[in-house]
């Protein structure tokens, strides 16, 4: 038993040294990782601009005028956002109009009904949640009078509605075949983000899944090598996708998991 104790004891260490030598720069790479996909789609609206028009009238039979003003306020909204959450002004406000696009967008390309791009969705409302925890001055209690699990503040609670979130991504990659290879892959991530949804080992279960997603992130969506553009296009789209996530990630390394965790419990006992 000593033998895992002392691995896992190395490991926090170094997780613990990664911080103290990137807790300077680290927030901010966090922040424009989680942005780049609204960057890019915000990009794309304009590049795509007759075809996202078309999309939406085909689709809804709403008009061109419709959706020339779907298109214009998806790609003002996420452009203007980035700006906003990258200069750090009005931080609450840009994320509350990024998580409002996410919506819009959701009903619109009717991604609702598909859970694997319904999930991603809802794992990029989680780095935006774990954003504007960053951003809240911490408060007393979440309601004066009520009984509360100890001093948590409305922050903690968004940063572990942010985490339970972020982790919907990773059941997006978990493969559930009886290859070795795969299940073991699956067991590990499992593991991994049970340890980040319940705040336990936080930071060090964080970064290994920021390390694990990027690496699949570049093998699964080389968009750069790929010269037909349905499936440039759509990799594109999933590689920043997941960009945004690792993001999120970074904000629980550099946050911590907050009041209501496990790691936070565990000084009490």
């Amino acid at each position: 038993m000593a033998a895992p104790t002392d691995m896992m004891g190395t490991a926090e260490d170094l997780a613990d040294k990664f911080l103290r030598v990137t807790k300077r720069f680290l927030p901010h790479v966090a922040h424009l990782c989680l942005i780049s996909t609204f960057l890019e789609d915000g990009i794309r609206m304009w590049f795509q601009w007759n075809e996202q028009r078309e999309y939406i009238n085909s689709s809804w039979h709403c008009g061109a005028f419709f959706g020339t003003l779907f298109v214009l306020l998806n790609m003002m909204g996420q452009l203007g956002g980035c700006i906003l959450v990258l200069t750090r002004r009005f931080v609450p406000y840009a994320c509350g109009g990024l998580f409002l696009l996410i919506v819009l967008q959701t009903l619109a390309y009717s991604i609702l009904w598909d859970v694997h791009f319904l999930m991603r969705n809802l794992a990029l409302g989680g780095g935006l949640l774990l954003l504007m925890a960053e951003s809240r001055s911490e408060g007393k209690t979440m309601f004066a009078g009520v009984p509360t699990m100890g001093t948590n503040s409305p922050r903690q609670y968004m940063q572990l509605g942010g985490r339970v979130l972020l982790v919907l991504m990773f059941m997006t990659l978990l493969h559930f075949s009886f290859n070795a290879l795969m299940i073991l892959q699956d067991i590990v991530g499992t593991t991994l983000i049970i340890l980040v949804a319940v705040g336990y080992k936080t930071k060090l279960a964080a970064l290994t899944l920021v390390i694990w997603l990027f690496v699949l992130n570049v093998i699964q969506n080389p968009f750069w090598s790929v010269s037909a553009y349905a499936l440039h296009d759509f990799l594109k789209y999933d590689f920043f996708q997941t960009m945004s996530v690792i993001g999120g990630l970074l904000l629980v390394v550099s946050l911590g998991p907050g009041g209501v965790s496990m790691d936070e419990h565990k000084k009490k006992w």
